[in-house]
């Protein structure tokens, strides 16, 4: 398929529409974004444009570093309806699928992602805001979780409170492992 041809994901053209409206809100050029975010210049033009979907972890980058929530990305009343409880497939990350259960809410602080990895995938993230955690809790399967360059495990039905000002990570140990991810960022 051409790049003439291909057409955008509702995903996809949720992140640009969220991402061009922050933006313009703010008054702040490509540039700027960059730099706030350490996403290059021409890597957010693409978003933008709807010519390149970002990882997930290029996705936290921006969204910290305009200091918006993640789920704001994933979720545009203005596009197409789609249910928010859909399962959103990164083409850059195929063995990661997150469902938003919750998006943020500015009254309660939080939001909540049903996350499923596959293959033994191994997911890092880049520090998050200061003050947010992640509050997670092993529905199916063996999630490992990187916090303080330490890997600990948790089995199904066990749960645990993760910094995630700090660069952290999640990893499938047994083939496939499905958690439930509650976001918390500070007032």
């Amino acid at each position: 398929m051409t790049k003439a041809n291909m057409q955008p994901s509702a995903m996809s053209k949720s992140i640009s529409h969220h991402l061009q409206s922050v933006r313009k809100t703010r008054g702040l050029s490509l540039d700027k974004t960059a730099q706030l975010t350490g996403v290059s210049k021409a890597m957010l033009g693409q978003i933008e444009r709807g010519e390149s979907s970002p990882t997930i972890a290029t996705l936290w980058k921006i969204a910290t570093g305009l200091e918006c929530s993640f789920s704001s990305f994933l979720s545009d009343d203005d596009l197409e309806p789609s249910s928010e409880h859909a399962d959103t497939k990164f083409a850059n990350d195929t063995n990661v699928t997150i469902k938003t259960l919750f998006s943020f809410n500015a009254a309660t602080q939080f939001e909540m992602f049903e996350l499923c990895l596959k293959d033994c995938h191994e997911q890092h993230s880049s520090a998050h805001q200061i003050g947010v955690t992640e509050h997670i809790h092993v529905l199916q399967g063996k999630l490992g979780v990187l916090q303080d360059g330490q890997w600990q495990t948790y089995q199904t039905q066990e749960q645990c409170v993760l910094r995630a000002d700090q660069p952290h990570g999640y990893r499938d140990e047994v083939g496939e492992t499905r958690f439930i991810v509650v976001i918390h960022y500070p007032t």
